[in-house]
């Protein structure tokens, strides 16, 4: 069950298996490109947390900025010391 408002709501199931079985997941959510954007230069002490609080004043929205910078696989690759200086997008409040 997902929750009202959720980023995951309009995910699909995976389909049965020829056995009858159901994979209890969901696909991929599809995540579109970001308007509106701030580049940020990456600095050593930055975490996804951190800058989700100071531009959206809401830590919890650290996944916005992972979904504006789709080359990195996973979130905790984005902020690590090999990326000091590079930028990253993050995309304009939804305020």
């Amino acid at each position: 069950m997902l929750l009202k408002g959720s980023r995951y709501e309009q995910s699909k199931s995976f389909d049965p298996s020829e056995d009858g079985s159901r994979f209890p997941g969901l696909r991929p959510r599809t995540i579109s490109s970001v308007t509106g954007v701030v580049e940020h230069v990456v600095k050593s002490g930055d975490r996804l947390d951190l800058l989700a609080r100071h531009y959206y004043n809401d830590p919890r929205l650290w996944w916005r900025i992972a979904d504006a910078n789709p080359e990195f696989i996973h979130a905790d690759q984005m902020l690590t010391e090999e990326h000091l200086g590079q930028i990253i997008l993050i995309p304009r409040s939804k305020e």
